[in-house]
């Protein structure tokens, strides 16, 4: 244990070598646990209630009109969940989970920008605003005047892995990472010649990405959030949890340092070093993945014996053979997974190219290896696995599955759904109480969400949270009638996406209509009276906050919407005249438009959605591996 004195020189030492020397000598977590040692010590103490920043050459200062706080940390979902229920109003509070990204904090107004700095004042970097390009949920491209963003500034995981390969700090030497290239030209006076070389910065909307769940969705989904989040294509530490009701967080009020409405899920980051001593390769949904057997080693109290290799590029990427020394991180208590390798004495080769299930000769897809025949029994008892997991049937692991497969010839969710307790007793291992117990699980599953079912049809990267934010802006219905494009337009699917789901939806169009004779569907978000309501969408700087309007709309019959689509029966634009992404897309659409004051002034009440055309007929795709 340190003493005041101690950690307070601490500290300040770690501050002055992370914000200002961009040179950090220990992880996040460390300096952290320094910083509860100082609370456990001295509560009070004024350094606890620090807002640091890097060092930044500017224009000035600038005053916020409203602070802008850090955040308080929790590095478990166990504290996550205890601050839910300190602060939220029951089991069914909605809350907003988004990326923690790992850059510096800024915000895009009144044609300025300007960082976070202490949290009451920032530095206008306005003069960086060249190099910088903003990506909202509807908007990507250079900042433009009016509008209004707070978000992080960061270089893209795909930027910095070329546009920066040939790029220079000052000294001559390349940038180590992407923070540290954030920091260091946010820092530098001149950008001329940063801008010749080709260099970009992206500020990302804190809203773009979001994902809504209820604190047992939270907990339940947790892992697979941290995924998908790690997985993203920004430089992310964390995860941020914060209440949905915006009004409700904000009554919470702050602390000096953070507001009590949200919190940050932090990855704890912690490597140790062990030996790779066998690669396995597993299937899973639609692709096989490594798993590295390595020597025991411990981080953060657990034994880890077992990592992710994520995927076949990563091992040729990192050059990982067996006899390697690997370096373990296990980032945010959740998987653990091989960071790099340093050549071992006596290496062996770890790819393959034949199914170990098999025997057929596996494909590339993308990053990831597959085996290609659908009537492979691990890849099909594999995608039913993840099938059965999304769809939630509790008691019905891998172990009874396998049973089922091999007794009664399961391979579908529609073959479990028709079983009954005679067909379930026929099982090795099964009493009539356990019979029993199965047999009343897959009834209750048969009452599903629609997002659930979507995830259970194993589209490549279509799990539970991009099925909520499809089935938020469409009906199951309008789901399997959408093309591409309509798709491709929903913030957090994108064209492969897109591409992926029309091509499933067409190949098992009879599967489907099968399954959801079985199931009774429940639709998510909105009952199916206001899905078929006209959809209207608000653009540009309004009065009040977008809310009152939503409402206004509400009560003449209209469901908001955030994107411009051909579906869409009216924008609301706070200047017609103005340029921007959803005035040209609602202009492209022949969409109408309505300026904000005819809209306030009542004339919109007798606006319909427009007509759309039957959509063509889609030729089936080359089949897809599917667990359904």
């Amino acid at each position: 244990m340190h003493t005041v004195a101690e950690l307070e020189a601490l500290i300040a030492r770690h501050n002055e070598l992370y914000w200002k020397q961009g040179a950090p000598e220990i992880s996040d977590v460390e300096y952290d646990n320094l910083m509860r040692e100082l609370e456990l010590l001295a509560p009070d103490h004024p350094l606890l209630n620090l807002v640091n920043a890097p060092q930044v050459a500017g224009l000035g200062k600038v005053r916020h009109k409203e602070p802008m706080l850090s955040l308080d940390k929790a590095y478990s979902l166990d504290k996550v969940l205890e601050w839910v229920d300190k602060y939220g109003r029951g089991s069914d509070e909605a809350l907003l989970i988004q990326p923690k990204y790992d850059g510096i904090s800024a915000r895009w107004d009144d044609n300025m920008l300007v960082t976070r700095g202490d949290g009451d004042e920032g530095e206008d970097i306005s003069d960086k605003a060249p190099l910088i390009e903003v990506e909202t949920a509807d908007y990507t491209g250079p900042l433009r005047r009016g509008d209004h963003v707070r978000g992080e500034i960061v270089i893209r995981d795909d930027d910095f892995a070329t546009l920066y390969r040939n790029i220079r700090r000052k000294n001559g030497e390349p940038y180590k990472n992407s923070r540290n290239a954030v920091a260091g030209i946010m820092g530098l006076k001149e950008i001329d010649a940063l801008k010749a070389q080709g260099a970009k910065l992206t500020l990302i909307d804190y809203r773009k990405i979001s994902y809504r769940h209820t604190r047992r969705e939270l907990a339940e989904y947790f892992p697979d959030l941290v995924a998908e989040i790690e997985a993203l294509p920004y430089p992310t530490d964390g995860v941020v949890i914060k209440f949905a009701d915006e009004a409700y967080a904000r009554s919470l009020g702050n602390t000096a340092h953070h507001p009590r409405g949200e919190i940050a899920f932090k990855f704890t980051n912690i490597r140790r070093s062990s030996i790779l001593r066998k690669v396995v390769w597993s299937f899973g949904k639609n692709c096989l993945t490594p798993v590295a057997e390595i020597d025991p080693v411990e981080i953060g109290g657990v034994t880890i014996t077992h990592a992710t290799l994520h995927n076949v590029q990563n091992v040729i990427d990192r050059d990982i053979h067996v006899g390697d020394t690997v370096e373990v991180e296990r980032a945010g208590d959740v998987i653990p997974y091989i960071v790099n390798a340093l050549p071992g004495a006596h290496r062996e080769p770890v790819l393959i190219d034949r199914c170990p299930s098999c025997g057929a000769e596996l494909v590339r897809r993308g990053p990831e290896i597959a085996c290609p025949d659908p009537e492979c029994p691990e890849t099909r008892l594999q995608n039913l696995l993840a099938a059965v997991r999304n769809i939630g049937i509790e008691r019905l692991g891998e172990p009874t599955l396998r049973k089922m497969a091999a007794t009664l010839g399961v391979r579908t969710l529609k073959d479990i759904f028709a079983l009954d307790r005679a067909d379930v007793l026929k099982l090795e291992g099964f009493k009539e109480k356990s019979a029993d117990n199965l047999c009343r699980e897959i009834a209750k599953a048969r009452e599903v969400n629609d997002y659930q079912l979507l995830a259970a049809l194993n589209v490549p990267h279509v799990g539970v949270n991009v099925a909520r934010l499809i089935l938020r802006e469409l009906s199951f219905s309008e789901l399997r009638g959408a093309d591409e494009v309509r798709l491709a337009e929903i913030a957090g699917v994108g064209p492969e996406r897109a591409r992926a789901l029309v091509a499933v939806l067409c190949e098992q169009s009879g599967f489907i209509d099968g399954l959801l004779g079985a199931v009774r569907l429940r639709e998510s978000g909105r009952d199916a009276a206001e899905l078929n309501l006209p959809t209207i969408c608000f653009t540009g700087k309004m009065p009040e906050k977008r809310d009152f309007y939503e409402a206004l709309a509400a009560a003449r019959g209209y469901r908001a919407v955030d994107a411009v689509t051909r579906e869409l029966a009216l924008l609301v634009a706070a200047d017609v005249a103005a340029a921007g992404n959803k005035l040209n897309k609602a202009r492209e659409y022949g969409v109408k438009i309505m300026s904000l004051e005819e809209f306030l002034a009542g004339s919109a009440s007798g606006a319909a959605a427009p007509a759309t055309a039957e959509p063509e007929p889609k030729s089936p795709p080359e089949q897809l591996l599917l667990g359904i």
